[in-house]
């Protein structure tokens, strides 16, 4: 039973900080196990009176609350998360496997046109980087990841990556690319071009 009042002090400020939510003054006599609180609540206010966290009564509830004229110290900016589209997913994939890889490249192994955008999206996340020029005409702009990348998705490095027996194992793989895949072992190689 606590009858000091040091100790009742400290018991009241223990129950309000650890508390889920406000409580009464009935309900911290019940958790702390006193009859009555007295006095306690206001001089526990005023304890904490010009700090920089406060004892506030709202509505015959204490709480802790961060005093008014810090609040701007806490505002924090907060990032809605932003889901990748399709076309995203597919270009973060394609860089992760086949970096340093121009957009060029990309378009090629994707079979149709990057827009800008999807870059963009890629490089505002911080999941990939310009990687420097490739030394051929027109010297296109070459995608890695980043170290962000991999701490996103958990890996130590790009060796980490689920391989291609991985994936299928999962079931990631895309059916027709399976059925394609196969036909492909049965003729023995790659299909030949049309003339």
């Amino acid at each position: 039973m606590i009858e000091e009042p040091d100790n009742l002090l400290r018991a009241l400020e223990a129950a309000l900080f650890a508390a889920e939510e406000p409580m009464s003054a009935a309900e911290l006599s019940t958790v702390i196990g006193i009859d009555t609180l007295g006095d306690a609540l206001p001089r526990l206010a005023a304890l904490y009176a010009g700090r920089g966290i406060e004892l506030v009564e709202r509505g015959g509830r204490w709480h802790f609350q961060t005093a008014a004229d810090m609040a701007h110290i806490l505002r924090r900016t907060r990032e809605e998360p932003r889901k990748l589209s399709r076309a995203g997913i597919e270009t973060l994939a394609i860089i992760a496997y086949h970096e340093p890889v121009s957009r060029a490249e990309i378009e090629a192994i994707r079979g149709v046109q990057i827009s800008k955008g999807t870059l963009d999206v890629l490089l505002e996340a911080g999941w990939i980087r310009p990687a420097g020029r490739r030394e051929a005409p027109g010297r296109p702009l070459l995608y890695a990841t980043t170290p962000s990348f991999l701490t996103h998705f958990g890996l130590s490095s790009r060796r980490d990556l689920p391989g291609i027996a991985d994936l299928k194992a999962a079931g990631l793989l895309d059916p027709v690319d399976l059925a394609f895949e196969q036909l492909q072992m049965e003729t023995g190689g790659a299909p030949e071009e049309e003339e």
